[in-house]
Parts: C-alpha cells; sequence; structure tokens
C-alpha cells in the first residue's frame, strides 16, 4: 500500500507539471521498479507534499518565461490484457485436474524450544489444574451452581487430598396419574351395595413423590481416564397415594378403604467400584463393582434391567470398541407399593447370571453388535410370600397353585446404531431351560420359548419416524411337556413408546382365569400372566405378545420434543387364555394403544425435565371377550404429568 501510495503521487505530480508545459504525455513499456528504501520512502513523503506548492508557482511564471526548457516525458506503465492466464500460483475456479508436487518444509534455521533448564527454577507447573480456573477469575464456583465449578459435583478435590472428589447428586420426580383400567368386583366386594356387575367402575388416581439422594467418593482424575476407585450410596424415599373406585383392589382385606397413602425409603445402590488396570494408552480398563448396582442386559431393557445386589466385571478393549460384562446378582425383594428395594427382607432365591460382548462397526460401520448368555437359576418353590397389602405373590394363584422351581437360559443377540440412513434397534432371545412344576401338569416341563423384537426410524430434518414390531412366542398346549410361551426377569422396556404408552404403563387384571393375576405387568410390556413384575416368578405358560405399530419424534424446539405412537397389541396364542377361563374361543386381538407425549427441558439440560403424556386404548375383541365394559366406558385412559428437577 506505501509503495502504491508513492507511485500515484509520484505520476500525478509528473503529469500535473506536464500539463502545465503544454507537453502531452506518452506511454512506454513497463519499467521495472527498484525495491524503496525507509528514506526513500521519507524524502518521497516530502516531495509528494510539496508538489502541489511547486506546481502553482510554476504556473504564474508561465506566461513570463518565452523559452522554457522541455519537461522529462512521463512513461506510464500499461495494464496487462484482462484475458491473460492467471498469476503464478493461481487457478480459475473449477475442477482440479492435476494437483501440484508435495511440498516438504524442512525449516532450516529453526530455533529449538528452551530446555526445562532454561526456566527459573522457583517456577515449576501447576498440577492442581482444576483450581487453575478459579484462581484467575475465569470461573467463580458456587456450591448451589452445577453449571459452573462445583466442589459438591466432583469440578474440584476435597480439600486437603489429592485426588479425591465428592459427587453429590438430588432428584425430585413427581407424577400425577389419572388412569382407568378394568377393575372386577363382586357382591361381597363392591363399594356399591346392590351392584351386581362383574367389572366396577375403572377411574383411579396415582400420586407418587420421589426424592433421590445419592454420593460418590472418586480416587482420580475424572477426566481423561477412569477413576482408580468410586464408593457411591443411593437412597430414593417415594411417598405416594392411590385413590381406586372399588373394593380388594388396594388392600386384601374388603373392609379396608378405597384410598391409600404409602411411604417408603429404598436403597437402590451402595457399591465399590475398583479399577484393576489400564491395558492400553488410551486407557482401556478392567474395573470391578461389587454390591447393588444398576445393570441392563442389553440396550433396551427387554429381558433384565434393575438395581440389584451382585458382582460384575467389566471393561474394554481396541480404544473402547470392543466392551464385555461378567455379571452375578441375587435378587433384592421389592417394597410392593413403591417399587424400590427393601433389604429389611431376606434375599430372594433368585439368582441371575450374565455374560455379554459389545463390538461397534459390526457387522455393518456405525452398527453395535450384542451377543450374551444369561442364566436365571430360581429356588422359590418351596417359599409362600405374601405382598404388603396382603396379595400372596409367590406361588402365583394361576393353574395348580403350587410353587416352582425353574431353570432358564438366554441366548440372545442384540443391535443397537444405524444402517446408512436408517436406525436400527434390534433384539432376538432364545429360552431355553426346565420348569420343576408346570402350572397346569405338576410335572416337569420344557422350556422352549423365543422373543424378536426391532424399531427401525429415519430422520427427516427435525422429525424422526420410526416402525416398531415385537413378537414374543406363546404356549400352544398347556398339558404337553413344553411350555413356549416367552417370560423375561425383570423388563424395563424403553420401546413402542415406553412408559407413555397405555399398554406399558397400565397394569391390566386377568380376572376369572386367577386370582391376583394381571395380562401385563407396570411398565412392561409381555403378556406374562404373572402375579407381580417386581415380586412374582416367571411364567412360561402365557399366551405370548405381538404388538405392532409406528410413531415420530417432532423436535420442535431445541427445548421441546413432542412424540407419537400407535400400537397394535395382541395376543400370540389364546390356548393358555381359553384353559384359564373355560372358553372355547377368544379373539387375538387386544386393541388399539395411541399416545401423544411431550418433553421439555427449558434449560436445554437434564437439570428440568417436564413429561406430559395423554394416552388412549380402544379394545379389541379378545379385550372385550375377557372384560365386560361398564356402560359409557368403551375406552380406556391413561394421563401421566412428571416433573423431574436434577442436582
Amino acid at each position: 500500500m506505501r509503495r502504491a501510495h508513492l507511485l500515484a503521487l509520484s505520476a500525478a505530480a509528473a503529469a500535473l507539471a506536464a500539463g502545465q508545459a503544454g507537453a502531452a504525455p506518452r506511454r512506454s513499456a513497463p519499467q521495472a521498479v527498484a525495491p524503496l528504501s525507509i528514506d526513500d520512502i521519507l524524502d518521497a513523503d516530502r516531495v509528494a507534499c510539496a508538489a502541489p506548492a511547486a506546481a502553482t508557482v510554476a504556473g504564474r511564471d508561465a506566461a513570463a518565461q518565452e523559452t522554457a526548457p522541455a519537461p522529462a516525458e512521463v512513461q506510464e506503465t500499461a495494464p496487462p490484457p484482462a484475458d491473460e492466464g492467471p498469476l503464478d500460483g493461481r487457478r480459475r475456479p473449477g475442477r482440479v485436474e492435476t494437483f501440484p508436487e508435495r511440498i516438504e518444509q524442512t525449516n532450516p534455521g529453526a530455533v529449538r524450544a528452551p530446555p526445562p533448564e532454561a526456566f527459573p527454577t522457583d517456577e515449576l507447573p501447576v498440577p492442581d489444574r482444576w483450581r487453575l480456573a478459579g484462581a484467575l477469575g475465569v470461573t467463580k464456583p458456587r456450591w448451589y451452581d452445577p453449571y459452573n465449578q462445583n466442589f459438591l459435583k466432583g469440578d474440584l478435590p476435597i480439600k486437603g487430598t489429592e485426588g479425591w472428589f465428592l459427587s453429590i447428586n438430588a432428584i425430585s420426580d413427581t407424577v400425577v396419574e389419572p388412569r382407568s383400567f378394568p377393575i372386577p368386583v363382586s357382591v361381597q366386594t363392591t363399594s356399591r351395595p346392590g351392584s351386581v356387575d362383574i367389572f366396577g367402575r375403572d377411574s383411579s388416581l396415582v400420586l407418587a413423590q420421589t426424592f433421590i439422594a445419592a454420593a460418590s467418593v472418586i480416587k482420580g482424575s475424572t477426566a481423561f481416564k477412569p477413576p482408580e476407585l468410586e464408593f457411591r450410596v443411593a437412597l430414593a424415599f417415594q411417598d405416594n397415594y392411590v385413590d381406586v373406585p372399588e373394593k380388594r383392589v388396594l388392600y386384601v382385606e374388603p373392609s379396608r378403604k378405597t384410598h391409600r397413602n404409602d411411604a417408603f425409603i429404598g436403597v437402590q445402590e451402595v457399591f465399590v467400584d475398583y479399577h484393576l488396570r489400564n491395558v492400553s494408552e488410551r486407557y482401556d480398563f478392567d474395573s470391578l463393582r461389587v454390591g447393588i448396582q444398576p445393570f441392563s442386559t442389553e440396550f433396551r431393557g427387554f429381558l433384565f434391567q434393575d438395581n440389584q445386589l451382585g458382582v460384575r466385571l467389566f471393561g474394554n478393549r481396541d480404544n473402547n470398541r470392543f466392551q464385555y460384562n461378567l455379571a452375578a446378582f441375587r435378587r433384592i425383594e421389592k417394597d410392593t407399593n413403591s417399587g424400590l428395594n427393601d433389604i429389611t427382607q431376606d434375599l430372594r432365591k433368585d439368582y441371575v447370571f450374565v455374560a455379554s460382548v459389545y463390538r461397534q462397526d459390526l457387522p455393518l460401520p456405525g452398527l453395535t453388535s450384542q451377543v450374551m448368555i444369561a442364566y436365571n437359576r430360581n429356588r422359590e418353590g418351596g417359599e409362600i410370600q405374601v405382598d404388603k397389602n396382603g396379595f400372596p405373590v409367590r406361588p402365583a394363584l394361576i393353574g395348580n397353585l403350587r410353587g416352582r422351581d425353574y431353570d432358564v437360559t438366554y441366548l440372545g443377540y442384540n443391535a443397537d446404531g444405524r444402517i446408512g440412513r436408517v436406525n436400527l434397534t434390534a433384539s432376538a432371545f432364545l429360552a431355553l431351560g426346565e420348569d420343576r412344576n408346570s402350572i397346569f401338569t405338576g410335572r416337569k416341563a420344557k422350556i422352549r420359548s423365543f422373543f424378536l423384537a426391532a424399531e427401525p426410524s429415519m430422520d427427516f430434518d427435525w422429525v424422526r419416524v420410526r416402525l416398531s414390531g415385537l413378537y414374543a412366542s406363546g404356549d400352544k398346549n398347556p398339558y404337553d411337556n413344553k411350555e413356549r410361551g416367552f417370560d423375561a426377569i425383570s423388563e424395563n422396556p424403553q420401546f413402542a413408546g415406553s412408559d407413555t404408552s397405555y399398554w406399558i404403563r397400565q397394569t391390566i387384571p386377568f380376572a376369572g382365569g386367577g386370582r391376583v393375576i394381571a395380562i401385563n405387568g407396570r411398565n412392561g410390556i409381555l403378556n406374562s400372566l404373572r402375579s407381580s413384575k417386581d415380586e412374582g416368578q416367571s411364567n412360561f405358560n402365557n399366551p405370548g405378545t405381538v404388538v405392532l405399530g409406528a410413531g415420530a419424534d417432532f423436535d420442535v424446539l431445541p427445548e421441546l420434543r413432542v412424540t407419537t405412537n400407535i400400537n397394535h397389541i395382541s395376543f400370540a396364542n389364546t390356548t393358555i387364555v381359553q384353559t384359564l377361563r373355560q372358553e372355547g374361543s377368544i379373539p387375538k386381538s387386544l386393541g388399539w394403544d395411541a399416545s401423544v407425549s411431550t418433553i421439555y427441558r427449558p434449560k436445554m439440560t437434564q437439570n428440568i425435565v417436564l413429561r406430559a403424556s395423554a394416552a388412549a386404548f380402544d379394545p379389541g375383541k379378545g379385550f372385550n371377550d375377557l372384560f365386560a365394559n361398564s356402560p359409557g366406558h368403551k375406552r380406556y385412559y391413561s394421563v401421566l404429568l412428571n416433573a423431574v428437577l436434577s442436582f
């Protein structure tokens, strides 16, 4: 810029002088311009500033001078033609056909970084990098602020220690749930004397407030590698209120009220996690966890998802692309009304052993595959277990009403990820084992059942469209030596709408075929005819389950998601139901389940999550055959209002 400015000033001064003298400028070939020094630039500035004054003086004296010497000819630089080729090192826009040679930069004469001994000995690196940001004033730690550095969230080490951290979590979970479902009654137990309906009024209300407090003490860096040691405790307190319109729904005694308020404290987590070793520079590791801990056998919780007492050896390899689990659990009794762990009761004689392997990008990039084997050993055949409200749960009051022991091995394959643009979750299980006392024959029976589920989906900008399909085999002959109905250990499926679905959220009683038996369990999708998902035993004499559905997620705002689902529910085989109800034929169709839900996160984090959902169930022919609806109640509903606050 400076050089161009000087050339322009020089050319303008020469042209002005030539114009005053009457000489026409003449073009010539471009001349090379010598580099300018600092002194040349300063001199040129002084000449440029003096040029207008000199031109004015020359103009006044031009008339008096008859013979003036001819001024020097001005040479101008002609611009190059516009269509000539590009400059060196530049190219025209378009596809590159040839590429320049690779440049090897040797950087001769470069100065190396100074050695450590070149620095002053009184200045040392700061090993406590966690407090560095606060010392510089970048952050202002506050104990009540989870979004900045916080001692209670494990951002800063415990005072007076090196590498020990404290992490505290607090969760408030509020549920308001109006609902309706068929409630069986009789003349002796109805709350309306004189009523002879088999099924009474169906509306009820559930209110539940749960507080969860958890604390972890962790040793390690907590940032770029797994912790070396962790101690964790999590307690849950729930206060729940239920109001129903009929007797003997909440309590076994007809004299008790039709509403109940109950509170309970459960121990959900108490474990030690010891980091055995790192096996690579990328911190692939082996760890051992002992105590009450959360565990899921696969991606969607179809088979076993719970907080149970156990030992787990787990780790990874190949930059976390290969993961494994070896686990053994002994199940804890659950509180009847809250579903929380009740450690005041004896442990159940129900054992679960799991071995699983995960591999990323198998068989296709973007898809994670898991193969697993799970073994469930139950020895509760000689026990009688009555729940908190007085209802028998083991053995189940179905069939011959006798206790059962069983051994079941589950072989499974699960996949989660994507294939091209299609997101995919899929599961397949084969159940093999032996029931020591079939509920129909009282003899030993082989367990031979299977389960298939898949949920493909595709994203279109802010919309995800998905399909859902599930098939759990049903028993077709109750009196042979095989049980073909599939049942899980403790399911909690995140599938087909999850707990916003009517069929998954609500428990439908199986009236007339057993006592205190449900077709399905709360937060369960299988039609397993169990007394309780939490306290009962698995039952492989069941009619099976078929679910076909579709849904869509709409990310309306970064804070707001709307989800819709519609599912058709049916039995896989109705022979078991017909035998228990002593009916000649029962259609397979149970009905249509439609739901819509919203999830609102005002801060775009998980600290505040507000959910609202509504579901309607339109009974099919099979459901209407099993249940006589009250007049005017041809459809059932479920509303869920949920607020989760986390710290």
